[in-house]
């Protein structure tokens, strides 16, 4: 360090300009030796010499002036070998550093270190390719060629070309590695027609000879689509698929039908019909399609109301009837909505129910059993009084039986399935007994419609 060496340098001096006898020599001594140069060379110019003392001063015996002289003279001595030592301190630290800085951009000049795959061309001054087909023995195994890559190497068939395009746009020439079959290709000016083939060449099925003299892939779907439906193109042939609703025939080419109403019978509510490519589901009459597959009862009372003023409408599963809205009969007469009362004041009436209540209900044909369908209960309830329930009428064959659920109430049960297109009229009776042994009935005259359908 420069600030280390130049204090060691001048109290080295001093040392020597104040001892007895030949300090002053020593200390020019010691000044020449700092100015040497590197390499041996000695600086031009003269170092300083300290003064020499005199004999008085040397022995003691001179005066008081002439040591205060003396060692004046002494003391400037040192401060020139003190500036000269800093000169010299500096214009080594200015040399050293000169030095390491050329040996830096040597270093980076000479770095020749290239990517695996290439090696330092010292004409050129870059990496060029190694050519491992040259240089690695035996460099493919089985009988396969070695073709060289840039930074490496391929082991292709033997019969296999190879275009390698060079990047150079100035010429379109091909130069042909017959050891490798290796075509190296130029791209060609894009304005220039391209060359015409020299020879025939003969290639697989599904490929062609192109203007590169080289076996292209025909695309059979672009020049004639043999395919009835959709045509898909593969390297080499072609594969023809159809629309939904269609299969492929046994030729691969053709499409056929698909019947979808024989492949199961559930797959319409009703009725399916097929057309070309897909199929469609009907309803019956009185019925609409829901959902392209179900059938929905259509309203008629509500859409196409075609009952007359004095009757009502009433809708069932498929269609529709029109009942009387007066269905009293004599002696009763219509003393509510559907009710016929049968007047106490005639005689008649004593043996007759005193009221009769018409009542409408439609089914699905071959509804499953048993089934509960309708409940019937008293409007009036008298003290002390028992009801009992029967079917009066209506249940010849025995499809229906009448179930009584409390003191007022009876629930009708379907025992047997019914089938469509029918109209049962079924009459439930009540009978209603005091502790006075009155007694008296009422009837309820329910209309069943079943429906052509079991939807």
């Amino acid at each position: 360090m420069p600030g280390r060496r130049g204090e060691q340098a001048r109290q080295a001096a001093l040392r020597a300009c104040g001892e007895d006898g030949l300090g002053a020599e020593r200390g020019a001594n010691l000044l020449r030796k700092l100015a040497l140069l590197p390499g041996g060379a000695c600086q031009a110019s003269p170092a300083p010499r300290c003064p020499q003392r005199s004999p008085a001063v040397r022995s003691g015996k001179a005066p008081g002036a002439a040591r205060a002289g003396d060692e004046e003279l002494g003391a400037h001595c040192a401060r020139l070998a003190v500036g000269f030592m800093m000169l010299t301190v500096m214009f080594l630290a200015a040399f050293t550093l000169t030095t390491v800085n050329s040996q830096e951009t040597e270093e980076t000049i000479t770095y020749t270190q290239c990517t695996d795959g290439y090696e330092w061309d010292p004409v050129r001054q870059r990496c060029k390719d190694i050519d491992e087909c040259e240089i690695v023995p035996d460099a493919c195994k089985g009988g396969m060629k070695c073709v060289n890559h840039y930074g490496g190497y391929l082991c292709l068939p033997r019969t296999a070309q190879i275009i390698v395009n060079n990047g150079r746009e100035d010429t379109a020439a091909e130069s042909t590695g017959g050891r490798n079959n290796v075509i190296r290709r130029t791209p060609a000016d894009p304005h220039r027609p391209p060359p015409n083939p020299t020879h025939q060449i003969q290639c697989a099925t599904g490929y062609e000879q192109s203007e590169q003299n080289v076996c292209q892939d025909i695309n059979e779907c672009d020049a004639n689509n043999p395919c009835a439906q959709q045509c898909y193109n593969i390297l080499g042939s072609f594969i023809c698929q159809c629309n939904p609703g269609f299969e492929l025939s046994s030729d691969r080419i053709n499409c056929e039908d698909i019947d979808e109403c024989r492949t199961s019978s559930y797959i319409c509510q009703y009725q399916c019909v097929n057309e070309p490519g897909k199929f469609s589901c009907i309803c019956p009459e009185g019925y609409q399609v829901v959902g392209a597959r179900t059938c929905q009862d259509i309203n008629e009372c509500e859409t196409t109301n075609e009952c007359r003023e004095d009757e009502m409408c009433w809708n069932y599963h498929g269609g529709f009837r029109c009942y009387p809205r007066n269905p009293c009969q004599e002696p009763y007469v219509l003393t509510s909505e559907n009710r016929c009362v049968c007047p106490v004041s005639n005689a008649i009436c004593r043996e007759l129910p005193y009221s009769i209540v018409y009542k409408y209900m439609s089914i699905r044909s071959d509804r499953t059993v048993p089934s509960d369908i309708f409940q019937i209960q008293a409007t009036t309830i008298y003290p002390n009084t028992i009801n009992t329930f029967r079917i009066k009428s209506g249940n010849e064959n025995g499809e229906f039986y009448l179930r009584q659920t409390s003191a007022i109430s009876a629930m009708l049960v379907l025992v047997k399935s019914l089938s469509g297109p029918r109209e049962h009229i079924v009459d439930l009776e009540m009978l209603t007994v005091n502790s006075l042994n009155y007694r008296t009935s009422s009837v309820l005259r329910l209309t069943i419609i079943v429906g052509p359908y079991s939807f």
